[in-house]
């Protein structure tokens, strides 16, 4: 089976493993105070060009509900996308974490939140006294929902409207190495110098077993991290077989040798299915997501040839490319979907 239903059902990549088996000799100090742990702090600053604070955690959706509860009260609001996985993808956690915190999705377009939406949207907010949950927070996701990207400036135009009426800025990178690959930036350039406060960092879509972090790029939030994210369960006993695989992510540009072959696939299969009738890609393939109208015919032939993808009904899928896929396989299909 050529399983593109998400990057989530690849295995780890051999790097990774590698790095648990060695974290495995011998024995470590628990609970955070094993080595690798420690040495993530100067990874990620070093990664970051910035003093950072890093907190492993096991799940995407407990990243982003740690992270929002450390920039948003209890009575306060966030704005995010209509599409975002904290609104609705996530079962309220990022409500639950942060104490009853409101979501406030907008509109958007091709996932990409516009400045001018949320100018709008907080301008008359403000003016609204007690009658709202005030914004307190703005959540970006790179790459966004519709695997589509925001530039280096279109980042930093957003959080300088956010920044305008007081809210901090978030960043959801489940695919930030997959964003970071395409644009060619630096990871600091697409965050806290772009105004970004604290990054949900991705690693498990992009061959990691299960280890993402929130990275804080303002030293006050370490305090309130550390004991927020032992209140939610995110402090492991054996936490160095997490820190161990993030710190092997990030040494010699893994993370983005992994993301850019992912990128590179999708961006091969698009463009075979850009010449067959019958297929209509929805948005741009900017990184490893590929969204697309099928026809009957051409879906029902993928599945008869055991190529997995998400069907999102009416018509639409969805086929995730991951560091493990090959080229063969995208002409495979490209030739499946042609011989069809």
């Amino acid at each position: 089976m050529v399983d593109l239903r998400s990057d989530n059902v690849a295995g780890a990549a051999p790097q990774i493993v590698e790095a648990v088996v060695r974290a495995s000799t011998g024995t470590a100090r628990s609970y955070g105070a094993d080595e690798w742990t420690a040495r993530l702090q100067t990874a990620f600053s070093e990664l970051f060009e910035h003093d950072c604070v890093v907190q492993p955690t096991l799940t995407g959706t407990a990243t982003n509900a740690l992270a929002l509860s450390l920039l948003v009260p209890a009575w306060g609001a966030v704005c995010c996308s209509g599409v975002a996985h904290i609104h609705d993808s996530e079962c309220g956690a990022g409500e639950m974490f942060t104490g009853g915190a409101k979501l406030i999705p907008l509109g958007h377009e091709e996932g990409r939140l516009r400045p001018a939406v949320l100018e709008r949207y907080l301008a008359k907010a403000a003016g609204a006294g007690t009658a709202v949950a005030p914004p307190k927070v703005l959540s970006l996701t790179e790459a966004t929902e519709c695997g589509t990207l925001y530039n280096v400036d279109e980042v930093a135009e957003l959080a300088a409207v956010a920044r305008g009426f007081g809210l901090r800025v978030h960043m959801d990178g489940a695919r930030f190495a997959n964003a970071v690959a395409a644009l060619g930036c630096t990871p600091a350039e697409l965050t806290w110098r772009s105004g970004v406060d604290v990054l949900s960092f991705g690693a498990t879509k992009n061959g990691a077993l299960a280890a993402e972090a929130v990275v804080a790029f303002d030293p006050a939030l370490a305090e309130a991290l550390r004991y927020r994210a032992r209140k939610a369960g995110q402090v492991l006993s054996k936490m160095r077989f997490v820190s161990a695989q993030l710190d092997a992510y990030v040494a010699d540009g893994l993370w983005l040798n992994l993301a850019g072959h992912a990128n590179k696939m999708a961006a091969r299969l698009a463009g075979g299915m850009r010449s067959i009738d019958g297929i209509a890609l929805l948005y741009p393939v900017d990184i490893n997501e590929i969204f697309c109208r099928v026809d009957e015919v051409l879906s029902s032939r993928l599945d008869a040839a055991n190529v997995g993808f998400f069907d999102r009904g009416e018509g639409e899928i969805r086929m995730v490319t991951a560091f493990s896929n090959t080229a063969d396989e995208m002409d495979e299909i490209i030739n499946i979907l042609h011989s069809a």
